[in-house]
Parts: structure tokens; sequence; C-alpha cells
């Protein structure tokens, strides 16, 4: 599986952008997420979809401001990223695993990364 992320840029705080990532095949059967990782720290999972529910996790720094969609027909989730703020400034990764356990990003089996896509938040 391949996947290329996409969409990223630089914005002023409080500012918006769409992020894209598009699979080489279908994903339906596989868990997906977002991840990021900022300048000097770990990288930290965004937002997950396990597919033993569907049901959408978000880590608490980006609740009610990201919002996570996947479109299973087009093999394409994206991530809308709203009232941005500088500390959102990271390289944004997809990924899609075997598993993912529900209510996490924590996942298991095999794993497959996009190349990351840069988010800038600055005045």
């Amino acid at each position: 599986v391949q996947l290329q992320a996409s969409g990223g840029g630089s914005v002023q705080p409080g500012g918006s952008l769409r992020l894209s990532c598009t699979f080489s095949e279908f994903m339906g059967y596989y868990g997906v997420g977002w991840f990021r990782q900022a300048p000097g720290k770990e990288r930290e999972g965004v937002s997950c979809v396990s597919r033993s529910d569907g049901s959408t996790y978000y880590a608490d720094f980006v609740k009610g401001r990201f919002t996570m969609s996947l479109d299973d027909n087009k093999n394409t989730m994206y991530l809308e990223l709203d009232t941005l703020k500088p500390e959102d400034t990271a390289v944004y990764y997809c990924a899609s695993f075997d598993t993912i356990v529900l209510g996490t990003c924590t996942y298991y089996g095999r794993e497959y990364w996009g190349k990351g896509t840069l988010v800038t938040v600055s005045s």
C-alpha cells in the first residue's frame, strides 16, 4: 500500500487547511490515521479510525478544531484543520495499519506511512 499526503502549507494563527491522503488501493479493511511530528518532538497521533466500529478518535489537543473524514470509494482520507495554532506546526503524516485499537491511535501489525506534508502556523 502506498500513501500520498498533500495539502500542507503556511497559514496564520486562526487559519485553516485541508490535508488529503490518497491510497494506492482500497483501504476499507485497514485502520487509518493522521499523525504529526513537530521539530524536536516525538511523533504523536492526531486522529484515527478503527474499522471495528468506524468511530473516529481525536487527540485532546485537536478536539473541536480538526475533523477527519474518509472516502473509501476514492481511496482518500482528509483532515480538516481549523483554528490553527502555532503549536500545530509539524509534519503531518497519514498512515494505515492492520489494526488500530478502538478509541486510540495505538496500532498493531503491518503499517504503511505516507511521506508527510508540512504545516506551518505563524504570524
